[in-house]
């Protein structure tokens, strides 16, 4: 498998994979983040998430796959460090907004920052094209958050909040996933690191509630859903990184922000909210988007 990822990258071949792995992605990162919004308390829920990784990763860590050497371990501390800040910065978007006016600000943001990095730090080349297929994604993405704020009950400081902190965490989206996708390059096993991430990334919230709430007690309310939610963040994010490492990132990530269009999805069908005529045009604005980086 690994021989075959990297046979393919940079081909045509390895660019449809890497579709398809953003597609999965996509969909996956919209149940991912409804999960973690859900009803509980985002910190809880992702603390409970990240504990299932760490359930799930520990053992092939330990005994089926290479251990890091030298500086692949600087390398995973760096992917700590930004993955951190990026959890933080979610949980208290979410903590503060609907799922439905955060989320599309952070997926919104993301793309234009990613497409600038990839070409600055990357070497990536994108055509006038690309630029503005990704200005049409992002400019219907956060149309659309807009729009969701405008339905939303009037709170007008907590709304100022969670928007301030959705636009820093999609900043930080688009710095991990530039990191993320020079890691996955540099390492021989993509899949080693794969595993190897999610276990040194999953640490952090587990570990702070455990001291904070002491004990495991916090646990039991979202035990289930923080089981689903592992197996739910292997597939958006090892997904996407996968996809990074065959194909161009920016079109990889960009794909992979359709995934504001399963959550307006799961926003219909799981929480009952209604869909306009100018929420369905900008979900045709996105998908539009997202085709045209792909054409170019």
């Amino acid at each position: 498998m690994i021989d075959w990822l990297n046979s393919i990258a940079g081909t045509p071949t390895g660019s449809h994979v890497g579709m398809a792995l953003a597609l999965c992605s996509a969909f996956a990162h919209a149940c991912f983040g409804a999960l973690q919004k859900g009803k509980a308390d985002p910190w809880i829920s992702r603390a409970g998430i990240d504990l299932w990784i760490v359930i799930y990763t520990l053992p092939v860590a330990l005994f089926l796959v290479p251990w890091p050497q030298g500086s692949e371990w600087l390398i995973l501390a760096g992917a700590v460090v930004i993955h951190l800040i990026y959890k933080i910065c979610m949980a208290r978007a979410y903590e503060r907004g609907a799922y439905t006016v955060v989320y599309p600000v952070v997926r919104g943001t993301g793309p234009l920052v990613t497409l600038t990095f990839a070409a600055l730090f990357l070497g990536e080349h994108y055509v006038g094209i690309q630029w503005f297929g990704v200005a049409v994604l992002s400019g219907s993405i956060l149309w659309l958050a807009k729009l969701n704020l405008d339905a939303a009950p009037l709170n007008r400081p907590a709304l100022v909040a969670a928007l301030g902190w959705a636009l820093v965490t999609g900043i930080t989206v688009a710095v991990y996933t530039t990191y993320d996708a020079w890691s996955i390059r540099l390492w021989e096993n993509p899949f080693a690191f794969l595993v190897w991430f999610f276990l040194v990334t999953s640490v952090d919230f587990p570990s702070w509630m455990v001291v904070r709430r002491r004990g495991l007690a916090w646990a039991r309310p979202v035990l289930w859903r923080g089981a689903i939610g592992a197996l739910v963040a292997f597939v958006s994010f090892g997904g996407v990184m996968l996809g990074t490492r065959i194909g161009k990132v920016a079109e990889v990530s960009s794909l992979r922000e359709t995934s504001t269009l399963f959550a307006a999805l799961i926003g219909w069908v799981a929480l009952g909210e209604k869909s306009s005529p100018s929420r369905l045009a900008l979900m045709g604005g996105i998908a539009a988007g997202a085709v045209l980086v792909q054409l170019g």
